[in-house]
């Protein structure tokens, strides 16, 4: 394709431009090592060659061997991209492998053979530079991968036998001893241990599993010893999903990468143009010779070579994509990354996300007796009870070391509460509705105000008039205030959706410092205020559970579901997926898209200035060949790599 970068590798089929294995390309392709020795061979004996070419034709009275040294290294080491660049050019395709290769044999022809051979040599050089970067992403998805052993130690016949992980089937018991790597995902049904879980997770603190828990393939077992039935087969893992996902992701250009490829099918045509010109009128219009004009021209063609601006948004998406992965945040598509750093608002919805969905008991108040005594009769009560809210008083009755009570003649008040006796006195515990015709009113004013806050209240009371209150609210996910202020300290709005009554949203809303907070909304309302927001600030991203968030997550410019460890429904449902269920991953994941945002423009910016900086000297002669090469291709290459490969570093934010 017109103005692809320098991707022309080690082909397979004559005339390609771009070989199957680079980042443009299919990253995550099967590959072999990215340097290999025939690699390695070109390049030291391309080299040595160059060297002796050199010496030969400046230092000793044989030019002509110098020139068929210089030859022979030009070449070996350009090979491939003189190749393409024939076949490029009888189909008048006009690519990059047709600039430097015209480059090159032009300075052959000038008498110029030092300079032609440095040019393939240097380009040669970016060209390595350039699948080094790629298969440093491909690695690290592979890496993956890598982690899930080949064999599985499996419990058949009363006994243990070892083999390979594809022959294990769904509903069998695989073993995991201390140190083990879990082979496949499955559910422990014996024993109990630590689990390393970073691989899928990011997360540096071993988790505790239990008979029950899920485990996952590729996770490393601590201390203890597990028996684990298998779930999925090897192919179908969460480790498997993650790579394959992630792989997927970097097929997906990003408005960016879309307009410098579109770009480019204009670009090299018009340098070629513009270099003919260079030839034609300094000659006829101001008496420049010939041949210098060109020696100029052809210095023009190989620093318009636009592989550092054409790999500047790339690299750094495959960096950004395979970092966010190494940190538990699975991100489907390099168009889903950039639109998360160019987002201004980010849309939470309520339960499940910013909060637990957990009751949780937030304060007693006890009129006439003390706060223990109504926490004993409400979880006395309780205890007959399989309402959330009884698991919360029970837990927090627990918690404090309250004995329950013997209850008799528990009944059911149906949209009420519950009542019973209780040391041969009648209690009851419910709403308001329970004591409305009671005339003791000392409990209104601490009633209205824990309601007004958003919490939920029940009353626990005889006949003879209510003894004491219990709020309850939803926990609040740890982090999820700092991630909010965080989000906030970036200039990003935030926005709550929920379904919760206006008091209640409002409520946790202010507790987290939310901006803006919408309540009492169905499935489909969520969807009309993705959409209104969308249309007020532009790119939207929503943040939900992956399941029941999932129309507003679909149609918002970037849905993020959060905690989808194992969950199928979540990684189909959004473009990002938070693998653990920690709220501060959302202001990880706008961090690294914001710093990859920012490298690409460094590195376009950088990219474009330095080329049209060198091509402005070229046109006055001021620049050599081998200097357009060494600074304005393989120099600048070089700082593009180095700077996209940059974030993957720790300073981004990473959580711990």
């Amino acid at each position: 394709m017109p103005g692809e970068p320098a991707h022309i590798r080690r082909q397979t089929v004559v005339g390609d431009e771009v070989c199957p294995s680079c980042s443009r390309c299919r990253v995550g392709a099967s590959h072999g090592p990215v340097v290999g020795r025939r690699e390695i061979a070109v390049f030291a004996v391309s080299g040595i060659f160059l060297l002796a070419g050199v010496i030969v034709e400046y230092f000793t009275p044989y030019p002509f061997a110098g020139t068929a040294l210089l030859l022979a290294a030009a070449v070996i080491s350009g090979y491939d991209v003189l190749k393409t660049g024939f076949f490029a050019l009888i189909r008048l395709r006009f690519s990059i492998a047709v600039l430097i290769s015209i480059a090159a044999a032009g300075a052959f022809l000038t008498g110029n053979p030092a300079e032609g051979a440095t040019v393939l040599y240097l380009y040669a050089v970016a060209e390595l530079l350039e699948e080094y970067a790629a298969g440093r992403a491909e690695r690290s998805i592979t890496s993956l991968l890598d982690l899930t052993p080949q064999t599985a130690r499996v419990r058949r016949d009363d006994g243990e036998t070892i083999v390979p992980v594809d022959d294990v089937a769904v509903g069998e018991t695989v073993i995991a001893r201390p140190g083990d790597t879990i082979p496949l995902d499955g559910i422990v049904v014996a024993g109990g241990s630590s689990v390393d879980q970073a691989a899928i997770t990011g997360e540096s603190v071993p988790v505790a599993k239990e008979i029950g828990d899920g485990v996952y393939a590729g996770t490393r077992n601590i201390e203890g010893y597990l028996e684990v039935r298998v779930t999925k087969p090897e192919s179908e893992s969460t480790i498997a999903r993650v790579a394959a996902l992630v792989a997927e992701a970097q097929s997906r250009t990003s408005p960016t990468e879309a307009f410098i490829e579109r770009f480019s099918r204009y670009y090299t045509p018009a340098v070629i143009l513009l270099a003919a010109l260079l030839v034609v009128v300094p000659p006829l219009a101001f008496g420049v010779p010939f041949l210098e004009a060109f020696y100029r021209a052809l210095v023009l063609l190989v620093i318009a070579c636009p592989c550092a601006l054409a790999i500047s948004t790339p690299v750094s998406m495959v960096s950004g994509i395979t970092t966010a992965a190494h940190n538990g945040v699975l991100i489907k598509g390099r168009d889903s990354l950039e639109a998360v750093g160019l987002a201004r608002v980010v849309v939470f919805d309520k339960t499940g996300t910013l909060t637990t969905g957990k009751l949780d008991v937030d304060e007693v108040a006890g009129f006439g007796v003390s706060k223990a005594e109504v926490l004993a009769v409400a979880a006395s009560l309780e205890s007959r009870s399989g309402h959330p809210i009884a698991e919360a008083v029970r837990r927090r009755a627990d918690e404090e070391g309250i004995p329950l009570r013997d209850v008799e003649e528990f009944t059911s008040l149906t949209g009420r509460g519950i009542r019973g006796k209780i040391g041969g006195e009648t209690h009851l515990l419910g709403n308001e509705a329970l004591f409305a015709e009671t005339e003791d009113n000392a409990w209104r004013a601490a009633y209205d105000r824990l309601e007004g806050e958003g919490k939920t209240v029940i009353l626990s009371g005889t006949a003879s008039g209510v003894i004491g209150l219990i709020a309850l609210s939803d926990v609040v996910k740890k982090d999820a205030k700092e991630t909010v202020a965080a989000l906030r300290a970036r200039g990003i709005r935030t926005v709550m959706l929920t379904g919760d009554n206006e008091r209640v949203g409002e409520a946790v809303a202010r507790r987290i410092g939310i901006d803006e907070c919408h309540a009492g909304l169905l499935p489909e309302d969520k969807v009309a205020m993705v959409e209104r927001l969308m249309d007020r600030h532009g790119i939207v991203v929503m943040v939900g559970d992956g399941v029941n968030d999932a129309p507003a997550l679909a149609r918002a410019n970037v849905g993020v579901a959060m905690g989808a460890i194992g969950s199928d429904v979540a990684i189909e449902a959004a473009e990002i997926v938070v693998m653990e269920d920690d709220i501060s991953r959302v202001a990880y994941l706008v961090a690294l898209s914001e710093k990859t945002v920012s490298v690409i423009r460094q590195n376009i910016t950088a990219a474009l200035v330095v080329k049209l900086g060198i091509a402005g000297l070229a046109v006055f002669g001021l620049v050599s060949l081998w200097m357009a090469v060494a600074f304005g291709d393989m120099g600048l290459t070089l700082a593009v790599i180095a700077n996209a490969l940059r974030i993957g570093r720790p300073d981004t934010g990473a959580p711990p």
